[in-house]
């Protein structure tokens, strides 16, 4: 039979473009057989050719063949050198943190989704660790919260829900210069949008569970590195802490990764459309989005990536219009997670940022007036036209 194994990591070669890196993963198909989807290796172990020789996988919770192409897939995509896939979102955060040791700082965005901010504070808080949440969006802000003892910088760019966008490359740099490494949740744009290891951040997390995988119906999380040491921490985190992504789940990301660029660009088109409607609603006092050419961060998302994604936050008029809105819309759906292939509406006051302090949230503006949307692939009067259909 054909060995297949000289096609080994080929998409990293510089003359293919992002969509056909998406379309052919690391390996481009399985070596052995060929097999152009690949494989769901459901194997707990494997067997060893002799004492003291392997086949490089021994125990899947250490390393699993679906998932390594996953991981080695999603490197690629981010331009980085080491990728992990996780059992969740949040289990990546987990092994992101534990890179820190008790009496370390860090600095994370003030609106941060709720998840992070419960980690941060509840989990690693009681184990020493201190923390800031500051809008990272303004450098004089992150200047003053630095110190002595400050090792990370966790960004969220665009950020959940407020979509405030932080400057990757200004903020690494500092981050850099004080000993510290910066992180970045690239959730919300995705490698096709913005790929912030060539910025200079030192990890990149995702929830997996949104727009890679982008059809909801997995639950997943990811870290892409460059460096060695970064690469041992997490490499050992999944070892230990035996989170890893089950190979099912990584074939489903897998096969949402193929059309991840087409989805992106339908998302970025209608965000747009629909932001630009609900500007003009009487109903609707705020529109957060990141396209406008007047939001504040406009110039730094024109240099930081290629397009401005498919979430919008706004605020209503009043807390009947959020109920109606919740109730009566028809396509669009009432439900916590993002990114999917569908138009979903969330309440995050109860649901993202449940955890988040009440008085936090209300100085920040996440009030009972408050929703996120994540604006899908229909076809986009339809969804203005359920959402103008549940106010009026």
């Amino acid at each position: 039979m054909k060995n297949f194994s000289n096609y080994n990591d080929y998409s990293k070669k510089e003359n293919l473009h992002f969509s056909s890196k998406a379309v052919h993963g690391a390996l481009g198909c399985e070596p052995i057989t060929g097999a152009v989807s690949f494989p769901i290796y459901q194997s707990s172990t494997f067997r060893h050719p002799e004492l003291g020789k392997s086949t490089g996988f021994d125990y899947s919770r250490l390393l699993n063949p679906t998932r390594q192409e996953l991981e080695r897939t999603v490197a690629i995509l981010e331009e980085g050198e080491h990728g992990f896939a996780f059992s969740s979102g949040q289990a990546a955060n987990m092994a992101l943190f534990t890179w820190l040791n008790p009496g370390d700082h860090m600095i994370l965005m003030d609106d941060i989704y709720g998840g992070t901010y419960r980690i941060a504070t509840t989990i690693f808080g009681k184990y020493g660790i201190e923390y800031d949440f500051v809008d990272m969006s303004d450098m004089d802000a992150v200047k003053a919260a630095i110190r002595p003892e400050t090792k990370m910088f966790f960004i969220e760019t665009p950020s959940n829900p407020l979509m405030k966008v932080a400057d990757i490359a200004e903020l690494s740099a500092l981050a850099h210069s004080i000993g510290a490494i910066s992180v970045v949740d690239n959730t919300f744009l995705t490698p096709y949008f913005q790929r912030p290891l060539t910025l200079g951040a030192d990890v990149v997390i995702h929830s997996g569970t949104k727009y890679m995988g982008g059809h909801n119906d997995i639950i997943a999380g990811l870290a892409v590195v460059k460096d060695d040491d970064l690469a041992a921490h997490f490499k050992l985190q999944l070892k230990s802490h035996g989170n890893g992504l089950s190979p099912m789940d990584s074939w489903l990301m897998l096969r949402g990764i193929k059309t991840l660029h087409l989805r992106m660009e339908k998302h970025n088109e209608n965000a747009m459309k629909v932001a630009e409607w609900m500007r003009k609603h009487p109903k609707i006092e705020k529109v957060y989005y990141v396209g406008f050419e007047d939001h504040k961060g406009y110039e730094i998302t024109k240099k930081q990536t290629s397009g401005f994604g498919g979430m919008i936050s706004f605020a209503v008029d009043s807390e009947e219009t959020v109920h109606k809105i919740l109730r009566d819309t028809q396509m669009i759906m009432f439900a916590e997670s993002l990114g999917g292939t569908e138009t979903l509406i969330t309440y995050p006051t109860t649901q993202t940022h449940e955890d988040t302090p009440l008085d936090v949230k209300e100085k920040l503006g996440i009030t009972k007036k408050f929703l996120r949307m994540s604006v899908g692939i229909e076809d986009v009067d339809d969804i203005i036209n359920d959402l103008a259909g549940a106010m009026d």
